[in-house]
């Protein structure tokens, strides 16, 4: 069980960490200093390198969360309340993910590579909504986490 919250933990901190830094620190620097085409392609290189680890992150989050549902808590039946949540949350950021990676991913990079900036733009904007929201429900996910056994 050590081995399986820990590393829960770290991949969540990966994955959540992440989206804040890009979405509360790199993406309002890239837009005031860099052009379409710099800040296009800036994105791209960053998701590229990022990406790889939100793979990671899912991967472990999956694997040892319902290792710890039916392990530990001996299935749905035994988790509490906030055990669900955490899980129906979850999946919603994966399937978030999942639509990112597969459509506006993409197509944003198509467009660097064709250098269509505008397209670009618009699917840079995109991914920008899609991540912030994962952000949001990453962060509530995180509280429940951290506080949800204390509350009834």
């Amino acid at each position: 069980m050590t081995l399986a919250i820990t590393l829960h933990i770290l991949a969540a901190v990966v994955w959540v960490g992440g989206m804040f830094f890009a979405w509360v620190v790199l993406r309002p620097v890239a837009a005031s200093q860099l052009e379409p085409p710099a800040r296009l392609t800036l994105w791209r290189g960053v998701f590229t390198r990022f990406f790889p680890w939100v793979w990671a992150a899912v991967a472990v989050l999956l694997t040892t969360g319902l290792w710890m549902l039916f392990a530990v808590f001996g299935g749905m039946g035994g988790a509490r309340w906030h055990i669900h949540l955490m899980l129906a949350l979850g999946l919603a950021m994966m399937a978030i993910y999942l639509h990112l990676w597969f459509v506006p991913w993409q197509r944003l990079q198509r467009a660097v590579v064709a250098e269509a900036w505008p397209e670009g733009g618009q699917q840079l904007a995109i991914i920008r909504r899609l991540v912030g929201l994962n952000l949001l429900l990453g962060l509530l996910t995180s509280a429940i986490a951290a506080g949800g056994r204390y509350l009834g």
